[in-house]
């Protein structure tokens, strides 16, 4: 396991494709979910400097918070509300450019502009999401997508 993380710079997909090796290097031989998701979010944050980025897990039919980086955050969220409970009741990823404009958001932190949420499976159910704020609209695209879902992906379910 590393415990330094190497901060690049370059394009967004060069910076990802540093990124990916450094964070299966850290959960490497690790099974402690908890300890996995808190290094994640921290290499997550430590990178990019997001304004949040954390995980939520389900536990008795409602998202609870879990590890993450950035200012307190709402600590339940129920199925179908807000980004992160409608990415777990539609087990997709949702990229929302503004959050204003999206029904139902729930405004943890005024600060949060637009938002990624990644759906984290466990065979074919979702057991969690990892959500990303940005103080900047239309801040998240689809290379987001697609690396966000390899780096859960590397969690060992």
């Amino acid at each position: 396991m590393s415990d330094d993380l190497t901060i690049t710079t370059g394009t967004k997909v060069e910076i990802y494709q540093s990124l990916l090796p450094q964070i299966a290097a850290l959960l490497e031989g690790e099974p402690d979910l908890v300890a996995n998701l808190a290094n994640v979010a921290a290499a997550l944050k430590q990178q990019f400097g997001w304004w949040w980025v954390g995980f939520y897990l389900v536990k008795n039919d409602e998202l609870v918070l879990g590890p993450f980086q950035g200012p307190i955050a709402c600590t339940r969220i129920q199925k179908g509300r807000g980004v992160c409970g409608t990415a777990w009741q539609q087990a997709k990823t949702l990229i929302v450019p503004d959050v204003e404009k999206f029904p139902g958001h729930i405004a943890c932190s005024s600060f949060s502009r637009s938002e990624i949420v990644v759906p984290i499976f466990s065979k074919q159910e979702v057991i969690g999401v990892l959500d990303v704020d940005s103080e900047a609209l239309d801040f998240f695209d689809a290379i987001d997508a697609q690396y966000l879902k390899e780096i859960v992906g590397l969690l060992p379910m």
